[in-house]
């Protein structure tokens, strides 16, 4: 394993995005003095060089950031220069997060234009400036995986089977990158739905509004509320990203890990925690509905947000078909290999969000854009 120094480059697409911030505020802290005030620490700070269609908000003294459109060859061109100029050629991690996605569930251009092409671009352009990638991590998502059982887990080896376009663009940007490669050791981080202690996903944001605002919606599931979704803190994602570059040499030249906790939470189960933690002692029911009365509800709800002046919502009819999808990680390769494991589990983290929330729910509203709080 190599430590990374101040003698390193690592360069980030997407670092003003929420994966892309974290990780580059994981790196710069360490540079922070240690607990004597001595700041040898430093030396294990790389050079940080983050690529992003926007300059706001500013990163961290750390790290430089450089304008990029991952969609236009000419601003990769003049991106990579500036690079190639600063920092030389040879990039210990160069880390893809720059990427589309939403979740209204319908096809869009700009998973192909920014996801999978946008890849594309970057991978002939090191070509052409004849950039040495020591590890190109790529991030992707554990949607790109078929659902399992519950009392299983979903493996590396587990069956593609994406449900959505979003996951379907990952897939095909995997492909991708096998074939343009070349030489250049590749890394796919296949990523559980990614959290912060404020929440910061949508998923759940929207979730702690229902029940925060006793919505009947907030009772109501349209698959076995034992089913769930693993995920993982942002902290922990920047964690498997460093050790990535760090064992660069020791992985194998092309390979995929799932990154997530190991403790998958059935959605009833949170419902019920989130009751507690919002409302207190009163007891949180979740009733089963079935799939096509919900579909239905669903694209009610859906057809009247397109009415100008009603809100959009949030649960769309292809949600209730992916409702009864479980995913559950084995991550057993990712600490094998990446000696990585999570240090957070999603259910001891939900009473700050809730704090959070209760502080200042105005505040946290407009944070995960919900608009006014009630």
């Amino acid at each position: 394993m190599r430590d990374l120094s101040h003698r390193d480059v690592v360069v980030v697409t997407g670092n003003n995005g929420l994966l892309g911030a974290g990780l580059i505020e994981a790196l710069g802290k360490r540079g922070d003095p240690d607990a004597d005030g001595r700041i040898e620490l430093r030396e294990r700070v790389p050079r940080l060089v983050g690529l992003d269609q926007d300059a706001q908000p500013q990163p961290p003294p750390t790290c430089e950031c450089i304008l990029l459109d991952v969609t236009d060859r000419d601003s990769i061109d003049l991106a990579l220069r500036r690079v190639a100029w600063q920092y030389g050629r040879c990039i210990a991690g160069f880390v893809h997060l720059a990427a589309f996605y939403d979740f209204s569930g319908r096809p869009n251009p700009l998973y192909e234009q920014v996801t999978v092409e946008g890849t594309r671009n970057l991978l002939r352009a090191f070509r052409t400036h004849d950039f040495e990638i020591e590890r190109f991590v790529f991030s992707s998502t554990m949607l790109v995986h078929r659902g399992c059982e519950i009392g299983e887990r979903i493996t590396e080896e587990t069956d593609l089977a994406p449900g959505w376009p979003y996951p379907e663009s990952k897939v095909r940007t995997e492909r991708l990158i096998r074939e343009e490669r070349g030489d250049m050791p590749v890394t796919n981080l296949r990523i559980a739905g990614v959290y912060t202690d404020a929440c910061d996903s949508i998923p759940l944001s929207h979730q702690i509004r229902r029940i925060h605002e006793k919505r009947l919606l907030s009772h109501l599931y349209a698959a076995d509320p034992a089913t769930g979704q693993a995920f993982v803190h942002r902290d922990d994602v920047a964690s498997a990203i460093i050790a990535a570059i760090e064992r660069r040499d020791e992985l194998p030249e092309e390979c995929s890990y799932l990154i997530g906790e190991g403790q998958t939470f059935g959605y009833g189960e949170l419902q019920e925690r989130l009751g507690e933690l919002i409302h207190g002692s009163e007891a949180w029911k979740t009733l089963h509905v079935p799939a096509p009365l919900a579909k239905a509800g669903a694209t009610l709800q859906e057809a009247a947000g397109r009415i100008p002046g009603v809100p959009e919502p949030f649960i769309r009819p292809w949600m209730i078909d992916e409702a009864d999808e479980h995913f559950a990680l084995d991550v057993s390769a990712a600490r094998r290999d990446l000696g990585w494991l999570p240090l957070h589990r999603l259910i001891d983290v939900l009473p700050a969000m809730v704090d959070a929330l209760k502080k200042d729910p105005q505040a946290w509203y407009r944070r995960h854009g919900l608009g006014d709080a009630p």
